[in-house]
């Protein structure tokens, strides 16, 4: 079983469905962030609210005392109210009588003749927040706010001078006239908790319910944005599917809109137009090969069956030479097929051999057979032209380039090899008719001969030129044919290599 499958059943294949639950993870994700910040949010600001009230609280009771009123014990925050000089606590409230702060106070009195606490948290009037220990109770029943451990908490306290108060308040709080009183607000956390469980406790409720709602919107609105655009994608690829070997002339229809899929339909056209040619070279090649092939075979056949039939007034000899050169050239046409299908699938690359272009020019100007008329090859070369490549291609090539110019000229070839800069430069220049400016690139196609009204036996394949030019492209160089005013010159040039060593 294929380890993939497994993953294939809950995964969808779709690009929509994944785009979709792809979009709705990424969306959660940012709304689980989002809910946590609110929540965090919600909780700092529910413990702000906390500090409000009890900084509310503790105002209102500096203003009770001084007016001389004992504050009441009902209260939402827990607080308490001590004096100097005095064991029990003035006041309390909120929580505080779980300790009975009736025989002695819970939170510590000022130091005597101590002045008012300092402004804190830029407060308008003088108070301070500081951590302190709420002693333990063993007593203690459930809902008690301390519990029986106790703890530390933030305690707000702000002090009143007796001496600053009249004699009948002072009176009235039943403290000395040269007391100190400081009254204590405990802050407590599950105050803040409450506030924030309220608060957060409707609005995760409504988070939840936004955030279940938004991604169903959110992966319904990627899934059919992508489906629509995915239509020009799927007409494409019906359109691609309709495409066979033998009508590959359909193409894809270009979207207006500009964006990715217009250059995916016109990279696909592209790719179609290029198949398209190349299926119709291919018929071309082979429709010349096979009349090509046709023509010498036919001559060949029919001069043995003549001879076969009439064998005592065939003149053996001449059959024997006709049928040799038939052969002969249906051998040459071969090798030049199969070397140009062996071009066509192989990568252009050059060889790791160095190569004298310069010496391998002149010794086949040496060697090249010049039997059947008297003409004049020379060869020019001033320096060792080092290129890299295979000799035996660069052979191929140089004697295609005399071959043609052999066949054409009138009475001289010249060749000349030079080194320019990064290139060697190789031209073979004849001093036949030439050819027409219009066919300057037609002379490189496959099976092309400008001068039809020849014979055929003493003519090439029309291959030649076409292996030539597909040999320099192959080591990275080019063939191309220069306008003369008398003949034809054929110009190749190389990237020129560095002389090897010992050279």
């Amino acid at each position: 079983m294929n380890a993939t499958e497994p993953r294939r059943r809950w995964w969808p294949r779709s690009v929509r469905a994944r785009t979709a639950l792809a979009t709705a993870a990424a969306s959660a994700v940012i709304l689980a962030g989002t809910g946590w910040w609110v929540h965090r949010d919600v909780y700092h600001e529910s413990s702000r609210i906390a500090e409000g009230q009890a900084q509310e609280q503790l105002l209102a009771l500096v203003d009770q005392l001084e007016d001389g009123v004992v504050p009441v014990r009902r209260s939402t925050v827990p607080y308490e109210v001590v004096a100097t000089g005095r064991r029990a606590a003035v006041a309390y409230g909120g929580g505080m009588e779980e300790f009975g702060p009736g025989t002695r106070h819970v939170l510590p009195a000022p130091p005597k003749a101590a002045s008012p606490a300092p402004p804190d948290d830029g407060a308008a009037w003088g108070y301070a927040t500081r951590p302190m220990r709420i002693p333990a109770r063993h007593d203690s029943v459930p809902g008690d706010r301390f519990g029986e451990d106790g703890g530390t908490y933030p305690v707000m306290y702000a002090d009143v001078r007796a001496d600053e108060l009249s004699s009948d308040r002072v009176a009235a709080l039943g403290i000395a006239p040269d007391a100190q009183l400081r009254v204590h607000v405990v802050v407590l956390p599950h105050a803040a908790e409450d506030i924030a469980g309220a608060i957060t406790e409707a609005t995760d409720r409504r988070l939840l319910r936004a955030g279940l709602v938004g991604l169903v919107l959110i992966a319904a609105a990627a899934y059919f944005a992508v489906r629509i655009a995915l239509r020009p994608v799927e007409a494409i690829r019906a359109l691609t599917a309709s495409v066979t070997p033998s009508d590959p002339r359909e193409r894809v229809t270009v979207p207006a809109t500009g964006h990715e899929i217009t250059a995916l339909a016109t990279t696909i056209n592209t790719t179609l137009q290029r198949l398209d040619n190349a299926a119709a070279r291919q018929r071309r090649f082979v429709a010349d090969a096979a009349h090509e092939l046709r023509s010498p075979l036919t001559t060949l056949l029919a001069s043995l069956e003549v001879a076969l039939a009439y064998p005592e007034r065939t003149d053996w000899p001449a059959a024997v030479t006709t049928a040799a050169r038939q052969t002969r050239r249906l051998q040459a046409l071969t090798e030049d097929l199969l070397l140009l299908a062996r071009l066509d699938t192989r990568a252009p690359a050059a060889g790791p051999e160095t190569v004298d272009l310069a010496a391998l020019t002149s010794r086949l100007t040496e060697q090249y057979p010049l039997t059947e008329r008297p003409l004049t090859l020379t060869c020019d070369s001033t320096a060792p032209a080092h290129v890299h490549g295979n000799p035996d291609a660069y052979e191929r090539l140089l004697r295609n380039l005399l071959d043609n110019a052999a066949r054409h000229t009138a009475h001289r070839i010249q060749v000349t090899v030079q080194n320019q800069d990064t290139w060697v430069v190789l031209t073979v220049h004849d001093d036949g008719p030439g050819v027409p400016a219009e066919d300057a690139e037609r002379v490189f196609e496959r099976f092309v001969r400008l001068d039809d009204a020849r014979s055929r036996d003493h003519g090439g394949t029309g291959l030649g030129l076409a292996i030539a030019r597909d040999l320099a492209h192959r080591n990275r160089g080019t063939l191309t044919l220069v306008p003369q005013t008398l003949g034809a010159c054929f110009r190749l040039r190389l990237p020129r290599a560095l002389a090897p060593a010992g050279s």
